[in-house]
């Protein structure tokens, strides 16, 4: 790796390109000409360029020096970030931060804790992905993952946040026609929805206490979340959605209400989450909001 250069070195020759000469560049607050040349001459001996012709009474950038100048600028910027992150003086946070969630929750919690961001940090830029597949997070591609599921990649920044709850529920035009069950083992006589290729939770939770269903017993089968909830509240069948969502939603009723599945939910991410302010803002934003939608 290349030695970097003295900051001193880089202020000087920033502050002579600025101002043209140095002369000028001493009355604009910068150094003593001899500093300032002294600091010239030793950068250009340890990157081995030449930085400026001399015009005059002042002094012209060479093609090196223009190039380098546009690079110094960016390095003083950051000194002065850093400078004030030393000192304790909060800079906005701003820049995008791409999110991950399985469908359901971003498509029901996500959308209003969005809006409630935006008005808290509206420089903020959230990219949501909402897939089934979980994120690499070490790959970078998402900076924060919400899953109900643990991670199990190392080196994640991992919190469990609350615990999601699914109730079985059917619209009201389905029970009209077919009637509302009485027990778990009246399910195998009823249409239900259930997910296609993923894991089926409601499968796996009906196995758990007892009631083992074959493909077939599934009338309508699909991964999209979304779907799935269009497809219950239109009346094709039973099927499982988050507690609260269900029970907010006036077309349909929960069944078997003692009938209930709990799924924790983890925040995730990766090493950046120590370094990156935006990151670590919505992370815990996300980590607070979530907690109080989703208790354990």
């Amino acid at each position: 790796m290349a030695r970097v250069p003295n900051l001193a070195y880089i202020q000087s020759f920033s502050a002579v390109a600025l101002a043209g000469s140095l002369a000028a560049a001493t009355r604009a607050g910068a150094n003593s000409p001899a500093t300032l040349s002294r600091h010239i001459a030793a950068l250009e001996a340890e990157l081995n360029v030449t930085l400026f012709e001399r015009r005059g009474d002042g002094l012209e950038l060479t093609q090196t020096g223009t190039n380098l100048f546009e690079h110094a600028k960016i390095v003083e910027r950051s000194a002065n970030e850093f400078a004030l992150a030393a000192a304790g003086q909060e800079q906005e946070v701003s820049g995008p931060v791409r999110v991950s969630a399985t469908v359901g929750i971003a498509s029901f919690y996500m959308p209003d804790l969005m809006a409630k961001l935006s008005v808290k940090k509206p420089k903020i830029r959230i990219e949501l992905v909402s897939k089934s597949e979980p994120p690499n997070l070490l790959k970078r591609e998402a900076d924060i993952a919400i899953r109900t599921f643990m991670p199990t990649q190392e080196n994640l920044f991992v919190r469990k946040v609350g615990e999601a709850k699914f109730g079985a529920y059917a619209s009201q035009t389905y029970i009209e026609r077919r009637g509302i069950p009485i027990s778990i083992t009246d399910l195998k006589d009823h249409d239900l929805i259930g997910e296609d290729h993923g894991m089926n939770t409601f499968t796996t939770s009906l196995q758990a206490i007892g009631l083992n269903l074959a493909n077939n017993s599934f009338s309508f089968r699909c991964d999209d979340y979304l779907v799935a909830w269009n497809l219950l509240v239109a009346g094709c069948g039973i099927g499982l959605t988050h507690v609260d969502k269900g029970d907010a939603e006036p077309r349909v009723e929960r069944i078997l209400p003692d009938y209930q599945i709990s799924l924790p939910v983890w925040l995730s991410s990766h090493r950046e989450l120590k370094t990156s302010s935006r990151v670590r803002y919505v992370y815990d934003f996300l980590a607070k909001e979530l907690s109080k939608l989703l208790p354990r």
